[in-house]
C-alpha cells in the first residue's frame, strides 16, 4: 500500500468578501455608458460679447471652442437622469435592479437630500441605496474606486455611477479667467462584478488639502453661509489661481500615471487609450507627450464641451465607446485633477 503525501494547497489572493478562491479575479466591469449635454451652446464668439476676451485667446490658452449651458429649469439631477437612462439602456439593466446609485458632483441640486436620492426617485430605482460624493473634477474616479469596493466584496451587484455638473451656476460671468473654462453635462456608467481578466485593474487616489486655496468656492457652506454680503462679494463663485493650478496639476498627474504603470509593471506604450479629465488641452497634450502617446490615442472632447468637472471622463468614455474607438481588450488609462486638491487615476482592461 502506497502512502501519498497530502498536497499543499495552492495559495491565491483573497477576492470578493475575503474568502480564498481559485480562478480568475473578481473585477468591476463597465457594462453600460451614457452621457447628456444640454442643447444650448455657448461659443467663444458669444463670450466675446459678454466679457473682455476673444475666441483666439480662449482657444490658444485652453483648447475650448464652445460649451453647453443648462436651461434655467434644469438641475444636476435632470442631466444625470438623461445620462443614466442611456447607460441603463446599453447595459440592459432596469432601474429596479440597481443596488446603489452614486453621484459625483460639486453642483448638487441642494444641500440635502443628495442629488443621488433625487435621481433614485426620478428613475424609480426603489431598491437602491443612494449618496453623493464630492471630489471636484476627480469625483468620477473617486466614485469608481468606491463602487469597486462594494462590488468586489459582494455587498452590491449592480451600481450606477454618475458624474453630473452645472458649473454655469457657480462661475462669475464677469471673470474672464474662469467663465470661459466650464460647461454643463453628465456622464454615467453601469457597473457590475465579473470574474475574468477584463475590468477595473486598479484605482489610485490622492489629495492635498494644503493647496485647496488654489481652486475652490469660498461660500455656500457652514463656514461662510449665504448672506447679502457674501453674495455681493461674489464668494459663491469659483476662485482659481490658474498658473499655479496648472503647474501642480501637471506634476500630480505625471506622478499618479507613473504610479499606476509601475504598479502593474507596464511601459507607457502598453496603453491603448488615454481618457483624461477635460480641463485644458495644454495639460492633456503634456501628459500625452510624457507618455509618448500620439494624440489619436487620446480621447478629447474639451473643444466642444469645456471643463464639465466630474462629468468629463464619463462623457468622453461614452463618446469613445459609441464611436468605436474603445475596442475589446484595450488597456485604458483614466486620470483626473481637481479642487481639494484631488487627483486620481484608474487602469481598465476593456
Amino acid at each position: 500500500m502506497t502512502t501519498r503525501r497530502p498536497q499543499t494547497p495552492r495559495r491565491v489572493k483573497p477576492v470578493g468578501s475575503g474568502r480564498f478562491a481559485v480562478g480568475p479575479a473578481l473585477r468591476t466591469r463597465i457594462v453600460g455608458t451614457g452621457s447628456y449635454a444640454p442643447p444650448t451652446v455657448l461659443t467663444n464668439r458669444d463670450l466675446e460679447r459678454m466679457v473682455d476676451t476673444s475666441d483666439a485667446w480662449i482657444l490658444e490658452r485652453t483648447g475650448i471652442r464652445e460649451r453647453r449651458i443648462a436651461g434655467h429649469d434644469e438641475a444636476a439631477s435632470d442631466l444625470a437622469r438623461e445620462a443614466a437612462r442611456h447607460a441603463l439602456r446599453m447595459a440592459d439593466v432596469r432601474p429596479k435592479e440597481l443596488d446603489l446609485i452614486l453621484v459625483a458632483t460639486s453642483t448638487p441640486d441642494m444641500v440635502f437630500p443628495s442629488t443621488a436620492c433625487v435621481l433614485q426617485k426620478m428613475l424609480g430605482a426603489k431598491q437602491a441605496a443612494a449618496f453623493d460624493l464630492s471630489a471636484a473634477c476627480s469625483g468620477f474616479l473617486y466614485g469608481l474606486a468606491v463602487a469597486d469596493q462594494f462590488l468586489r466584496c459582494g455587498t452590491y451587484k449592480k451600481v450606477l455611477l454618475v458624474g453630473s455638473e452645472i458649473f454655469s451656476r457657480i462661475v462669475d460671468w464677469q471673470d474672464r479667467a474662469t467663465c470661459v473654462l466650464f460647461g454643463d453635462g453628465a456622464g454615467a456608467v453601469v457597473l457590475q462584478a465579473e470574474r475574468g481578466r477584463r475590468g477595473l485593474l486598479s484605482t489610485h487616489l490622492h489629495s492635498d488639502g494644503n493647496q485647496g486655496h488654489l481652486l475652490y468656492v469660498p461660500a455656500g457652506g457652514s463656514r461662510i453661509p449665504a448672506t447679502p454680503k457674501s453674495l455681493e462679494e461674489g464668494l459663491h463663485f469659483v476662485k482659481m489661481k490658474g498658473n499655479e493650478t496648472f503647474r501642480v496639476a501637471v506634476r500630480a498627474l505625471e506622478a499618479v500615471v507613473t504610479e499606476t504603470l509601475q504598479n502593474h509593471g507596464l511601459p507607457p506604450s502598453a496603453i491603448d487609450l488615454l481618457i483624461p479629465h477635460q480641463a485644458n488641452f495644454r495639460i492633456i497634450r503634456a501628459m500625452a507627450e510624457r507618455l509618448g502617446l500620439p494624440m489619436d490615442r487620446v480621447v478629447v472632447n474639451l473643444d466642444r464641451y469645456g471643463n464639465t468637472s466630474a462629468a468629463s471622463i464619463p462623457m468622453a468614455l461614452d463618446e469613445a465607446v459609441r464611436d468605436g474607438r474603445v475596442q475589446a481588450g484595450h488597456l485604458i488609462l483614466f486620470e483626473a485633477f481637481g479642487g481639494g486638491l484631488t487627483w486620481a487615476s484608474a487602469l481598465y482592461r476593456w
